[in-house]
Order: C-alpha cells, then structure tokens, then sequence
C-alpha cells in the first residue's frame, strides 16, 4: 500500500503538534507571557508535506482512485504593538489523482480523468488583543485551483476568516470562529470551534488545522511525553474544490479523515509529524451537471517538515 498532509492540511495539511508554533500558538504565547526574548522570537516559518491514500474504489464501477499531495508553505507574523499583530502565508500544492481501470469518463461519464491539480493560495491576517482575557482575528484569502484539463483565468476562490477567542484564569482558550468562502461557483460559511485547552500537564486538546478553503479547524487531542516527542489523535472534515473545465465545471471532493500523529523536535526550530489517517464518506460531486459518485473508505499516511527562521 503505497501511503505519505495536505488531505490532512490540510491545509492548509499540515497538522499541528503541541510545541509547533502556528499562528494561533503564537499569539496565544503572547497572550500567556507577554514578554519574549529576541532570541526566540523567529517571524517566519516554512512548511512542506507529502501525503498518500491507497487505491479506492469509486461508486458501483470498476474505477479506483490514489492521490498524492505535495504542500508547500512559507508564513510570517510579526507583533505591531503590545495589542495588534499581522501576518501573511502563501503556499502551493500539487495533487496527482491516479485513476485506475477507466474504460470511459466518470461520474455519469460527464467528464474525462485529470490527473493533477494546481493549487495557489495566499493570504493575510490581523490579530487584535484589547486585554489579556480576548483575542480576535480576522484573516482575508485567496485561491487558485484548476486541473490540468482546465486553466487558471476563471479558478479564483476568496474568503475570509474571522474568530473570537477568551483565555480563562487557568490559561486555556475557548471561543468560536466563522469561515466565509467565495469559492468557485459555491459560496459557503463554515463555523468552527476554536480551542486550545490544556485539560493535564501532558494532554491538550486543540486545533490542528487552519479553517478555510479546506474545511473547518477539526480537533486534535495530543500527549507531550517530553520536550522532544508529543502524540496526538484527532479528525475533522476536509473538502477540496477546483475547476475541471473553462466552461465552469468544478469538482468537490468532501470527506472525513481520522488520524494519529506522532511529532518530534529535532530543535527549538525544525519539527518532523509522521501520521496515519483513515478517510470516510468520501464524495466526488460535479458541479454541473450535478452528479456525484461515492469513493470507498481509505487509509492514507504523511510525512510533515517545519522550520522557523
């Protein structure tokens, strides 16, 4: 079985472990101590990921699917003042859907087989902190996606992100956030709940994606055993949307994964995440004409790098 995120993506794939600062860490560092030495302080950080599913089979045929997903992702953040902080990501992926057995189109043989597709993202964020219990954001998106039997004029996607987060005496966050997607030819809001909550000195549970264009923000339950290696489990819905044709024809494709991670830090700036996934009540759904084909549950496997500089 050939298995290595990016359907974990996220995305937007890559999972977070308990020691890796994101943006949200970050600010909830800021949050937790309001002061930190220069030393430590490293705005930028770049991610890149490899993930894999086994074959499955789609609806009543004969016809199976594997996907490989390569991530790229560089991000930064940097604190205006004690109360605002702003940040910028782009990011690139590359997915190859290998279709196997095809005797002719699939569903409902309205459209042909691609075999890759091109993914361009980019994106803002401003963090406001008006005391040290609250803490809003608002994080603006863009998006290209199109396979390769399309092109990139009529792919753009743009959204925006919005969340409100309470941090309690004993340090843990709570609060809620929304997500608003112009995506192509769909708009949609997806709610998620933000949390990070530290229930014992070793178990937190947290979020491990970035809500947006890849779905909501899931929830990971993950285990510190020391200062080099930390566990998590977790799931979340993940969807992915891109133009198959010029004539506006899109496909979705929205499923359940459930996953294990296993996290290590090499140093205080480059962490390695291995994971094991299972995906569930996967669908592919054209747009026009509406059609949709069920996909088999599958198991899939990543591998995810992250430095900070």
């Amino acid at each position: 079985m050939k298995v290595i995120p990016s359907l974990f993506q996220a995305s937007q794939f890559s999972v977070s472990a308990v020691k890796k600062t994101t943006l949200l860490s970050v600010i909830t560092g800021l949050l937790l101590t309001p002061y930190v030495a220069a030393r430590e302080y490293t705005p930028f950080k770049f991610n890149v990921s490899r993930t894999s599913t086994e074959a499955a089979q789609i609806d009543n045929t004969n016809a199976e699917l594997q996907r490989d997903v390569w991530r790229l992702k560089l991000s930064g953040a940097m604190p205006i003042n004690k109360q605002w902080m702003i940040g910028a990501n782009i990011g690139y992926d590359n997915l190859d859907y290998g279709f196997k057995n095809i005797d002719s189109g699939i569903l409902n043989d309205r459209v042909a087989p691609w075999s890759s597709i091109n993914k361009y993202s980019a994106g803002l964020s401003l963090i406001y902190r008006p005391n040290t219990s609250w803490m809003f954001m608002v994080a603006p998106k863009l998006q290209y996606s199109y396979a390769n039997t399309a092109s990139s004029s009529d792919a753009q996607s743009y959204g925006v992100v919005g969340s409100a987060m309470y941090r309690f005496e004993s340090g843990n966050m709570l609060g809620f956030g929304v997500a608003y997607l112009n995506d192509i030819s769909e708009v949609k809001t997806i709610p998620y709940l933000a949390v990070r909550w530290k229930i014992t000195d070793k178990l937190t549970l947290g979020n491990p994606f970035e809500a947006g264009f890849s779905g909501p923000a899931g929830l990971e339950l993950s285990y510190e055993m020391n200062e080099k290696w930390n566990f998590g489990v977790g799931t979340s819905r993940r969807s992915e949307r891109f133009l198959i044709s010029d004539s506006e024809q899109t496909i979705e494709m929205e499923e359940w994964v459930t996953f294990i991670r296993a996290g290590w830090n090499i140093s205080e700036k480059a962490t390695i995440n291995a994971y094991g996934g299972y995906f569930f009540n996967s669908e592919m759904e054209l747009s026009e004409p509406r059609v949709t084909d069920e996909i088999d549950n599958q198991a899939a496997a990543g591998l995810a790098f992250e430095i900070k500089f």
